[in-house]
């Protein structure tokens, strides 16, 4: 779960990033007049799906804090076919990125591509001297190998998330970033 507060303005880009991802809305309090003015949130809210290409999106948002912090929200319908972590995030970044899901026996680490590897951070992990499991643990997140941006996946580094709508929130922040690094030392 991550929670961020923004300002009003960011609330369409965020609905045209969601609305790759088919979600599911179960209750909203906005107001019809102001869902009329917004065209993506509206779409998000009646239920419609990216139906034409592209089918895969990148959002760029800022915090409401202040001073504000960097948000990059990546999402892909299921009809993009695209491996959200590899095709998606890793491209975006321009990096190589250390992952934390549980996996299957299919979708292996990756290292074709020079500058932009997949790194399976090996479990299990210890945060606050706790030790955890990919077994036990069900979040799916990464690192870039080196910057200071974190990020939050919907799905598992699996071969199904080809083809099922996924959606990653990318925070760039130092602190976080190191806090995770240092939890993703093994790979």
């Amino acid at each position: 779960l991550i929670c961020l507060t923004i300002a009003e303005s960011q609330i369409e880009p965020i609905a045209a990033a969601l609305l790759m991802t088919s979600p599911f809305i179960y209750y909203n309090d906005v107001p019809n007049a102001e869902v009329n003015t917004r065209p993506s949130l509206r779409k998000v809210l009646s239920g419609e799906t990216a139906l034409k290409p592209p089918f895969s999106a990148k959002q760029n948002i800022k915090t409401q804090a202040n001073p504000s912090v960097p948000v990059q929200i990546f999402s892909k319908s299921e009809r993009s076919k695209y491996e959200i972590y590899q095709k998606i995030i890793s491209k975006q970044l321009k990096k190589t990125i250390k992952v934390w899901s549980r996996r299957d026996k299919k979708l292996k680490a990756n290292c074709k591509i020079p500058g932009r590897h997949i790194l399976l951070v090996s479990s299990p992990i210890s945060v606050d001297n706790q030790a955890s499991s990919l077994e036990k643990d069900v979040t799916n997140w990464l690192i870039p190998e080196n910057g200071d941006i974190f990020c939050a996946v919907d799905k598992p580094y699996a071969i199904s998330q080809k083809y099922e709508p996924a959606v990653a929130v990318c925070i760039q922040q130092a602190n976080i970033f190191k806090h995770f690094n240092t939890i993703a030392a093994k790979v």
